[in-house]
């Protein structure tokens, strides 16, 4: 296992809010005997909460052929090798000895099912969990938000950098998409525009590249769009990357724009692009407009 796999790994394990919410999916989705599938099963976190919950085996199955490996040794370690086992292989090609009752993955990536997490997802189900078996997550939804931030980063977007023009770089910009942690939260402008609504393990489609309308609610100076996620793991247990909580591992994506003055009613129009196989989100690309609405 390499650093930086170890180093996502150690993040995700600090999240201490992701794990408690998970732990409370599990409690009610998991049933005294129940079988459980755990797909993309890393460091076996959750199914062994599974398996705490009283599942009475846990199938976890890793891509990863090193990360699978280790994931034996722990289970191994915990005395577990009899009620968990670890298959190392595609999720979507893997036949199980039997059905699960219960399937769970955390597949989620910083703008949601850029991992193809719905439609692997979509595809372990059908194959392996028994007809109206549970799913956790159960819905993954992404979208889009107009902001302004709160005096931090992307000088060269605005008009003035300590007094001198620095604009001509936008020029020479992409408009793909850039990983971002907030040092502050920033302001609102716009309500979010779902691009993407899957109830996980029924429907496949991810990122829609549907053109969407972000209405302007409030005045300021537009900055960027962003988007993030929500996962509603069970009933009143959810997790979102926006607005963020302290020791939060996912950041969001932002798009920066020019700065641009915006008023209530003003509409941004925008429309996620997707090269053609490419699942990574920094290659992610926004066409985005603006239409006046507002007094002038």
């Amino acid at each position: 296992m390499d650093t930086r796999s170890l180093v996502m790994h150690q993040a995700m394990l600090a999240d201490r809010t992701r794990l408690r919410a998970y732990d409370d999916a599990l409690a009610w989705a998991v049933r005294p005997g129940d079988v459980v599938v755990d797909v993309g099963a890393g460091l076996l976190v959750l199914g062994m909460m599974a398996l705490r919950h009283g599942a009475s085996h846990v199938y976890a199955i890793e891509g990863d052929p090193v990360t699978a490996a280790v994931a034996a040794r722990i289970a191994d370690d915990n005395g577990l090798s009899g009620k968990l086992t670890v298959i190392q292989g595609d999720a979507r090609t893997v036949d199980l000895p039997r059905r699960a009752d219960v399937l769970v993955a955390e597949l989620m990536g910083n703008i949601g099912p850029e991992e193809e997490m719905p439609e692997i997802v979509a595809a372990v189900a059908k194959r392996a969990l028994v007809p109206g078996g549970r799913v956790v997550p159960q819905r993954l939804t992404t979208t889009l938000t107009a902001i302004e931030f709160d005096d931090e980063g992307w000088g060269i977007w605005g008009g003035d950098a300590l007094g001198y023009r620095l604009d001509v770089v936008q020029q020479h910009a992409e408009p793909a998409a850039h990983l971002h942690f907030f040092q502050r939260p920033p302001t609102r402008l716009s309500a979010a525009a779902p691009i993407g609504d899957s109830v996980l393990g029924a429907t496949e489609h991810g990122v829609s590249t549907a053109p969407r309308t972000l209405r302007i609610t409030r005045p300021g100076t537009l900055h960027a769009v962003m988007g993030s996620f929500t996962a509603d793991l069970a009933p009143g247990v959810s997790l979102s990357n926006f607005p963020s909580y302290p020791g939060c591992n996912w950041g969001v994506w932002i798009w920066p724009v020019r700065h641009t003055p915006v008023v209530e009613g003003d509409a941004i129009r925008a429309r996620v692009v997707l090269p053609e196989g490419v699942r990574v989100a920094t290659d992610w690309r926004l066409e985005c407009g603006i239409s006046r609405r507002g007094p002038s």
